[in-house]
């Protein structure tokens, strides 16, 4: 009934298409090479057990969830057989990561069944683990039943502007107030291996309530090519833990988030795409309440248009008022 993997099984489809990216990423190009060796380069330290090293850490001292999801999910990738793909993963942030030491990741073969693989994997730092993952793998079948909701009507990411081209316009306001320019400038200042282009740009003095619902364009910097989709859904994982919670905060224009950490996040991937091609994010904030929490939702279509996953996070938020007057 169930296809056993041999525990020597290493997923030499996914070691292959890691070296593929790296011969095909420029070694001038830093930024572009930074989203492999970051969330792809796991060391195996032995069967099931790996080690993950370099880190980025955007204006924080803890690590950043989306990485962590993705290296998760890569060592997950490596236990099962090249025929199966992650279809959906389930995850709960335990602890705040520490950027000072690496995170080991302990891989559980839950079951292999002919259609099923099921994964759980622990990240762990300090001898406890500060995510618990649980990803499921499924080999692709035809079947009569094929639907979706309609991708939004949106302009194509050729007429749009990046997030690093909107900050440069709006540091050349002549009346941007100077706290908001150190704002801007150390945002740009941060190296982010993915390219992102909002289709409705944020009011950079932020006085308009909107509701909570946001679209963007995204990409990964850098080459991965077809025919990879392990690691294709590994740089999703990465990507869909970043901003968040921008749409849980655009309906309170006087609210500054002081304190933020995610506490679960659950993904399901619908069809093939590529995570180095343009996709359309759908975020909405469906719910927020209880004072610290914040439910958000995420459907991301590709260029197609066709939806290739959604995305559900749950956050911490701590809030401070920055009302003027």
């Amino acid at each position: 009934m169930s296809e056993k993997v041999s525990d020597e099984t290493s997923n030499d489809s996914l070691d292959s298409a890691v070296q593929v990216v790296r011969a095909a990423v420029p070694e001038s190009q830093d930024l572009r090479s930074i989203l492999v060796t970051s969330v792809l380069n796991l060391e195996k330290l032995d069967i099931d057990l790996y080690r993950g090293t370099h880190y980025w850490v955007p204006r924080s001292r803890r690590l950043f969830g989306g990485q962590i999801i993705g290296q998760a999910l890569v060592a997950a990738a490596e236990s099962v057989s090249d025929n199966v793909f992650a279809h959906s993963l389930h995850c709960y942030f335990v602890r705040a990561g520490d950027p000072k030491v690496p995170v080991l990741y302990q891989v559980e073969r839950t079951r292999d069944g002919r259609s099923f693989s099921v994964r759980s994997v622990k990240a762990i730092q300090h001898g406890q683990p500060i995510l618990i993952c649980q990803a499921s793998f499924h080999c692709d079948q035809p079947s009569p039943l094929r639907h979706q909701f309609t991708m939004p009507p949106v302009p194509p990411p050729e007429d749009l502007l990046t997030v690093e081209e909107l900050i440069q316009g709006y540091l050349s306001m002549p009346d941007l107030a100077e706290k908001a320019k150190q704002g801007l400038t150390k945002l740009r200042a941060d190296e982010v291996p993915i390219e992102i282009k909002p289709v409705n740009p944020p009011d950079i003095q932020w006085r308009r309530v909107m509701e909570p619902r946001n679209l963007f364009w995204v990409r990964a910097r850098g080459h991965i090519g077809e025919g990879h989709m392990k690691l294709h859904c590994c740089v999703a994982a990465y990507v869909s833990d970043y901003s968040f919670l921008g749409t849980a905060l655009l309906p309170y224009p006087g609210q500054r988030a002081s304190f933020v950490a995610s506490l679960d996040h659950a993904m399901w991937f619908h069809n093939t795409f590529r995570a180095d091609q343009w996709m359309l994010y759908e975020m909405e904030s469906s719910w927020a309440g209880m004072d610290l929490c914040t439910y958000t939702h995420g459907e991301d279509f590709s260029s197609s248009p066709s939806s290739v996953l959604v995305t559900v996070c749950v956050c911490v938020c701590v809030c401070v008022c920055v009302c003027r007057g």
